[in-house]
Order: C-alpha cells, then structure tokens, then sequence
C-alpha cells in the first residue's frame, strides 16, 4: 500500500501518491476527476500563490464555501506553504462569519459563489485579509480562483512543515458564545492516520471509493475525506447532504466507504427508491457525532448489509478516540451497541468526578483521554486551553461510564451543549441572541429530543412585564443574528426561571419534563 512510503506532514500526501501513482484519481467532484499527480500539483500552484501574496509559516488560510475538490486542493497548497487551513462554518450568519476570520487572523479568504454576498456584507470589518479569491465564479474586484492559481509555479516549494506546526484551526461552539479555534497539527493527524487505514473496517487500500458528504469544515468530513486521500483511495465529493444524490452515487461509483451521521442515515432510509438501490459494493459504514437509536441502527444494517462501526470524538481529539467494531453490531440488538466502543490504540480513557478522580466502573461522570491526538490548543485562549487539557488530559465535556471490559457509553453532557443533526449548539450563543430582543426578560435555551435530528433547540422565555411577543417573531429576531441551525426550533414562555442560590439557571429541571422515561439524557 502506498501510505507505507515516508508520509511525515499532511503536505506529504499528495507527494506520495503523485510520486508512485500518478494517474489514479483522487477526486471526483460533480463529474470532474483530479489525479494524484493533479492534485499534487495544484497544490504546489496555491502554495506559491499564498507565499507570493505575502503570507509565511504558519499564516491563517480561510475558506467559505460548501463542499468541492477545490477545498482539498487550497488544503494541501496550505500545507506545502506550512500555512494553516481555517475552514469556516458556511452555515453561520455573517456577523459570526466575521468573527471567525478576524479571530483567526486570516490573510487570505478563499469563497464560494453562493457566499459572496457575505463576504460583501462584512469585508470592511475583516481586518487582516489581504487577499480574497473567488473560488468557482469571477467576482469584480477578486481573483478568479482557476486562473489565479494556474499562473503560479508548479514547482514544489517544499517549505519545511513539522509536526507541531498546525495544519487545520476548526472553530467549535464556545461555552461563553463565541466559536473557539481548535488548532490540529501535522502530529495530531499523524497520530490518527495510520491507525484509522488499519483499524476502520477492512484495511484500507487503493481500490477503496470513499463517500465525503459530510461539511468540510466539521472533522467529520474534512477528516474522513483526508483518510481516504492518504490511504490512495478514490474520494467522492458532494457538495450536500442530498439524500437522493447519495443514493445516485453509491451503485453509480461503486462506493466502499462512508461517514455518515445519525439523522443522514435516517433521511436516506426514509428517501424513496433506497430498497431499490444497489448497496452491493458497500463495505464499511461510519457513524457518529450523536448517540443512534437502536432502531435506526437496525434498519441501516439490514438495508445497506455492510459492516458498521461507530466513532466517538470531538474535533479537539482530531476526531474518533473511540471505536465500536463491526463485530459488536448485532442485526437484533445487544447492549454494547448503545455504547461508543472502546479506545482506539494509543488512546487512553478515564471516567473521572468533578475533582478529577476516577469513579467506579458503571458510575456517571466525565469523559477525558489523553493521546498524541488531542490539540495544541485553542488559538489565543491560553486560559480556555488550560481548562480543556489538565496534565496532558483532555476533558471533552461528555457525561458517561466505562464497562468492565472497557466500553464507554454516552450519558449525558457536562456542558449544557445541544447535538443537532451533528453540529454543536450552545446554549449561551442563542441566549445572548434572544436577549437582544426588547420583551425578553429573561431565557434559558435546552435541547430536547427530536425524532428527526436527535435534539432540537428549545427556548424558556420570560417575558418583560407589559411586554408581549409571539414565538414566532422571538425566532424571526434570532435568525437575524445566528446560524440557522442554532435558531429555536420552539419556544416556551414561563413567569421564571428556576436558579440556584447563586443565580444559576438549572437546566436540568426546565430538561427534565422533557426526558422523562428515557434512559439516557441525550438523543
């Protein structure tokens, strides 16, 4: 296999496989194939581009756009400039759009079509961006990506890259309100690479057609599709999440692999024609990013009949820490499939109390690991990071406890944090929204379940006395000022709020109605 070859930073990827073979796709986007010894080139060409703009080591890259092989190709540029790519949350409204560019710092945007009017709405607040390129439309005033990057060299600039360089900052919802850049190294992948080809299903091969359908800018998907690149495999791209399209692509290139999450799998077994598909080159299916409902789990299997596994991790661990087998998914059910599997390799897991000691086996408390996979740290929160790792141990927030022999099983979670459809949803960001608004007295957001997306926002709202204000335009306000899938799906209004004596809401007493008789606090 090709990855036996020296493959030391992410930059090295396309090296390798464009040196041993360089005709063999890479990627297939909308039709349009990219070798190996295209991709690698094309990288050079963006690399030379960023270095001539002015950028050096270690310079913020930023990208707004949905889905394309063009993303894979501004990456590994970046990674042959050792410049750091920031993939931004194209689902964010365009004031939390700014506030990830300005807070990494990027100098250079790369954006999408559909994007362009965010970027002109907020551009005169960027304060270090010296270059914007419009990646597949021209756009008056930016360079027309295509053109830009082939009037550079194809030369390899061959910039020195090391394993504690960073090589992708991906923003995850903050507890205080603001997005958090977690940087990931050239180490933290390489911490998980080799490992991932050897342990996820079948070994990994150059015949593998891998699905990337999940956002890029979620480890989910950048990470899966960089899995498949550096084992030589075929990545297939998509743009969206299109249930139909999905099952268009599977029988049509013979896909072996995918990642999917918990509510995709629900949406393509409820699209119809998907018993009419042909799975039969399926191999392996992923899941994760929210606990599955056993039912669910079984209806996939039995419609796609491939080997299953589920990965537990957070974009901090540069994704999965844990993995549950495919020979511990039973087609009728068994207790370890409500669990997230045990630690990969190189991972260790403790279950620990609010002073950081372990609990027994079976008892409820935080989740934390400590691996070569865990971050450098959030870029310029020196005090967020030192509360996040403690002693080389990364706390993840995660409610849940160990078995005997070793599975951890999801609980509930430390952090007030909603799951919804895979994002990450924190209360505090909605909150500061809705109190924006002239009636609002008081709120507390919760997650609660939903059939469809796992969990859906909720909002508690106190109203100002005299004041009146209909849910509707509570949600109308909020859509104004957050991303869409942190806008509450309903609102409750009550005379208060229960608070401790310290002030603090008590959100497990406004979730509880809403759980009752389920045995896990998550969904």
């Amino acid at each position: 296999m090709t990855t036996d070859i020296d493959i030391a930073c992410l930059a090295d990827i396309t090296r390798a496989h464009a040196a041993a073979r360089p005709s063999a796709v890479a990627l297939v986007y909308q039709g349009r194939e990219t070798t190996y010894r295209e991709l690698d080139e094309r990288a050079s060409r963006v690399a030379n581009g960023l270095i001539a703009a002015g950028l050096g080591p270690q310079a913020r890259v930023a990208y707004l756009d949905k889905n394309s092989d063009r993303f894979f190709e501004v990456l590994f540029g970046a990674a042959k400039a050792n410049q750091v790519m920031v993939a931004v949350n194209w689902r964010l409204a365009p004031p939390e759009v700014a506030y990830v560019i300005n807070d990494a710092m990027a100098e250079a945007l790369f954006v999408g079509q559909d994007f362009f009017p965010v970027i002109e709405k907020v551009l005169p607040e960027l304060r270090t961006v010296k270059k914007v390129i419009a990646i597949d439309a021209p756009h008056e005033g930016w360079e027309h990506y295509p053109e830009w990057r082939d009037a550079q060299p194809a030369d390899d600039p061959r910039i020195p890259s090391g394993e504690d360089d960073v090589a992708i900052q991906m923003y995850t919802s903050g507890t205080t309100g603001h997005p958090k850049g977690a940087q990931l190294t050239n180490g933290n992948f390489f911490a998980l690479l080799p490992g991932a080809v050897r342990e996820w299903g079948p070994r990994w091969s150059e015949n593998d057609v891998n699905l990337v359908v999940m956002p890029l800018f979620h480890i989910a998907g950048s990470g899966w599709g960089i899995v498949g690149l550096y084992a030589g495999a075929k990545d297939i791209v998509l743009r969206d999440v299109v249930p139909a399209e999905i099952l268009r692509v599977i029988p049509e290139y013979r896909v072996t692999r995918a990642l999917f999450v918990p509510a995709v799998m629900l949406f393509l077994l409820q699209t119809p024609g998907v018993q009419e598909t042909d799975f039969s080159s399926l191999q392996f299916i992923a899941y994760g990013a929210s606990p599955i409902p056993l039912d669910l789990l079984r209806n996939a299997v039995a419609t796609f009949k491939c080997q299953f596994a589920q990965l537990y991790g957070l974009t901090e661990t540069t994704g999965t820490v844990t993995y549950l087998p495919p020979e511990d998914h039973d087609p009728n059910g068994n207790p370890r499939m409500r669990s997230c599997g045990k630690p990969l390799p190189g991972v260790e897991v403790r279950i620990v109390d609010p002073e950081g000691r372990d609990v027994p086996l079976g008892q409820v408390g935080e989740i934390i690991c400590r691996s070569k996979q865990v971050m450098k740290g959030y870029w310029n929160l020196p005090e967020e990071t030192a509360k996040a790792i403690r002693d080389g141990w990364f706390y993840t927030g995660d409610a849940g406890y160990m078995d005997a022999d070793g599975y951890v099983y999801i609980y509930d979670r430390v952090k007030d944090m909603i799951v919804s459809g895979g994002e990450n949803v924190y209360p505090a960001e909605v909150e500061s929204a809705l109190f924006g608004h002239p009636a609002v007295a008081d709120v507390a957001v919760i997650g609660v379940p939903d059939e469809r997306w796992g969990e859906a926002v909720k909002a508690i709202v106190v109203k100002k006395p005299g004041m009146d204000v209909t849910p509707e335009e509570l949600i109308a306000f909020a859509r104004e000022r957050i991303a869409g899938y942190k806008v509450p799906k309903s609102i409750d209004f009550a005379e208060a709020l229960p608070r401790n004596p310290s002030g603090k809401i008590l959100k497990r007493e406004l979730r509880a109605p809403y759980w009752a008789g389920r045995e896990r606090q998550v969904n």
